[in-house]
């Protein structure tokens, strides 16, 4: 099982408040670190990161040189220690500080990408992970740890992932709360449309994903670069940077900076998007146009006859991703837009659809356009 983006909003503040130590687990560029920085700003704490794979062993252990009396801190209550300008001793006399300071405020200190470190970095981690303590320093109690890291093929369901990490220590497993955060568009889209003066990403960009929803993060990936959210947000900047730029310069540099973040496949679809503003459908578009009901408006129709199949194909997946198909009226919809595609599109989509929980949805409903869809789906199936 996995958790969303908004899920685990409220799973790993509730994991805290349980005085136990989260480890969100995901694929690289799907948000974790963003997701850490809005839990703090969520509890008005004070954030501190440290990148555990640009760590070197000895960060925590190795002796430091005779220094003068103004080279320590001497805290009250948590004990004396050098500030070195590197490692981790720099950041703990900050997170002291901040604790002594404000001893009330809740402090977070993200740890993140924590096995891509060495396992010997791991192990010099061990006691601030698990006993909150360095050397003769302890951890006030107003500070909460929380690890990310990327999956490895030892943790269940992900046996075929292939990321250069070393394999967590059992210690760390045992006695940490690991929530494996996974890719929701709707989410995402939600996110995305927030912002103080300017939405999080670029109205473009939204629109490519609420109608081609399968690559905000695609299940295929190349050996090379990749779509993923931490990439279409680098998509998005990037764009409201162009706009800056004339209009030669815009169409001059659009590929090639749009590839260097999502591979040239993935660059070309929306490159061709922005360029064409090509028509599609959003799920918004379907299931709340007027009037309202199970049966599809007529301008709906007409927009979705005028698609091509491939088009059309990428319609009905981002519906599946995107909407609510629990609703009566949206699959008496959705079931009307499927009698409109070709028969291989019909029997691709549906093949699609058997190996995804919408079928026992759809079978256990007792709702009357539930079961015509299902009953559809089962005739296109055995064909």
């Amino acid at each position: 099982m996995s958790l969303t983006y908004q899920q685990l909003l409220v799973a790993v503040p509730l994991v805290l408040r349980g005085g136990n130590v989260p480890n969100i687990v995901g694929e690289a560029g799907i948000g974790k670190s963003a997701l850490v920085t809005d839990i703090a700003n969520k509890l008005d704490a004070k954030l501190f990161t440290t990148v555990v794979s640009l760590s070197e062993k000895g960060d925590l252990a190795i002796p430091i040189p005779p220094l003068n009396e103004s080279s320590f801190l001497k805290t009250q209550s948590y004990g004396r220690l050098a500030d070195v300008k590197f490692g981790y001793t720099h950041t703990l006399i900050q997170i002291i500080k901040q604790a002594e300071l404000n001893p009330e405020r809740l402090i977070i200190w993200f740890l993140d990408e924590f096995n891509r470190g060495s396992q010997a970095v791991q192990g010099e981690l061990m006691n601030l992970v698990l006993q909150r303590q360095i050397n003769d320093i302890i951890l006030p109690d107003n500070v909460k740890i929380i690890l990310a890291e990327n999956p490895d093929d030892s943790m269940q369901g992900f046996e075929d992932t292939e990321y250069a990490v070393q394999t967590s220590d059992a210690a760390i497993t045992d006695r940490t709360t690991r929530l494996v955060m996974s890719v929701s568009v709707p989410d995402w889209l939600e996110w995305a449309a927030l912002g103080a003066k300017r939405p999080n990403i670029h109205n473009l960009v939204r629109q490519f994903i609420a109608e081609n929803a399968t690559l905000l993060y695609p299940t295929s990936r190349d050996i090379d670069l990749n779509p993923t959210p931490r990439a279409w947000q680098r998509v998005s900047d990037n764009l409201f940077q162009l706009q800056e730029l004339s209009k030669k310069q815009q169409d001059e540099l659009l590929f090639d900076i749009v590839a260097g973040d999502l591979g040239d496949s993935c660059a070309s679809q929306f490159v061709t998007f922005v360029q064409e503003k090509t028509a599609s459908l959003t799920a918004a578009d379907v299931f709340d146009s007027l009037p309202k009901g199970a049966k599809l408006p007529m301008k709906i129709r007409n927009k979705f006859e005028s698609f091509s199949e491939i088009q059309k194909l990428n319609v009905m997946k981002t519906l599946l991703l995107t909407a609510d198909m629990s609703l009566d009226n949206n699959v008496g919809r959705f079931g009307e837009l499927l009698n409109l595609i070709a028969p291989d599109g019909q029997y691709a989509l549906v093949k699609q659809m058997t190996s995804a929980p919408i079928l026992d949805d759809l079978y256990a409903s007792e709702n009357h356009y539930a079961n015509v869809l299902y009953q559809q789906i089962m005739d296109i199936a055995t064909r």
